[in-house]
């Protein structure tokens, strides 16, 4: 039997497909914290604009006869009211009768509040909370709150998000007398069960979504490779004012990152959709609870009181064992997981 053939009939005897394995296990704690926070972040901010638009506070506005103040004595009196701060900007209204905005930054810290544009009165924060909420997870999802560095630090994580889609393809494929029951969720299973065929069913489904997404992220944090690549192989026109098939292509991958297209359903389904590699991460870090870390404490136990060991098998070993066999593969408890799929 070529190694085609076994793979096709029963993957979990192939090597590559083991070493794959091991490359999506490992990668996917590597980056279970990174995962749960973009998956989430980005579903939060798929209505960024919308949220922006809700939480905006309006420019205070006053009547005087008097003349507003000059901007220069505006600073002064924000200087004075926040000493720790240096005054960036100052922003007068577009009509004197708005409220001065004044930009004060401490370091990396920046913070824009409205004063009185006759009297100099501090009137608070310039955005609201609901506002600033919005930016700090707009920030978290693009740069790690880290700037320059967080979105190259994105990126990488983007990469390796790319290799979990990848690598988690490859090894899904359970055989081919198996395969059509990797496609559903197991409504009858519990526990280490439960949490593989969730695993499976949401990794089968949502892979273009998660590879779209991975892709896309690479491109968002590293663009200039993308660039140069579209440079190479079809140079700018400059007499031609149609846009290039490249142009249109990255275009459109940023639209699809973000759900900027279909109107409000779309985002709706981004909302939701964002969510799964969350709930891969979980279920993925579940199985691999039950099937090393529980099993190796449970060892340890074994080992140090010998007379628990004619007690009876938890639950969690039971499912482990009936997982074993909905794998077609005897897995050797001192290295689990090697016949899971993703």
């Amino acid at each position: 039997m070529t190694l085609f053939e076994r793979w096709f009939r029963q993957p979990q005897s192939v090597w590559p497909r083991k070493a794959l394995f091991q490359v999506h296990l490992w990668t996917g704690i590597g980056l279970g914290l990174y995962i749960l926070v973009i998956s989430v972040s980005g579903s939060a901010v798929v209505f960024r604009n919308e949220l922006l638009r809700k939480f905006s506070k309006p420019t205070p506005t006053f009547t005087s006869s008097d003349r507003p103040l000059p901007p220069e004595a505006v600073g002064e009196a924000a200087k004075r009211a926040f000493p720790a701060f240096e005054v960036d900007r100052v922003i007068p209204g577009k009509d004197p009768s708005n409220a001065v905005l004044v930009w004060l930054v401490r370091g990396e810290d920046r913070m824009p509040r409205y004063f009185h544009p006759y009297t100099a009165e501090d009137l608070g924060h310039s955005q609201t909370l609901g506002y600033r909420v919005v930016t700090w997870l707009i920030d978290l999802h693009d740069n790690l709150l880290y700037g320059y560095k967080g979105r190259a630090v994105n990126g990488v994580g983007a990469i390796f998000a790319t290799l979990l889609a990848v690598t988690g393809a490859v090894i899904w494929w359970p055989g081919i007398r198996k395969w059509r029951r990797s496609l559903l969720l197991d409504w009858r299973a519990r526990g280490s069960l439960f949490h593989w065929s969730l695993h499976s069913a949401l990794g089968f489904w949502f892979f273009a979504f998660i590879l779209l997404w991975g892709i896309s992220g690479i491109y968002l944090a590293f663009p200039n490779p993308f660039d140069a690549l579209l440079e190479r192989f079809d140079p700018v026109d400059e007499a031609s004012t149609v846009p290039r098939f490249g142009d249109t292509l990255l275009y459109w991958l940023t639209r699809l990152h973000f759900g900027r297209w279909g109107g409000i359903p779309t985002k709706v389904l981004w909302t939701i959709f964002g969510l799964v590699p969350a709930a891969l991460f979980v279920t993925g870090a579940y199985m691999w609870w039950c099937r090393v870390l529980r099993s190796s404490l449970s060892r340890s136990n074994e080992q140090t009181a010998p007379a628990a060991s004619s007690a009876p098998a938890p639950l969690d070993s039971k499912l482990g064992s009936k997982l074993d066999s909905e794998l077609g593969s005897t897995i050797d408890p001192k290295t689990p997981l090697t016949g899971t799929p993703a």
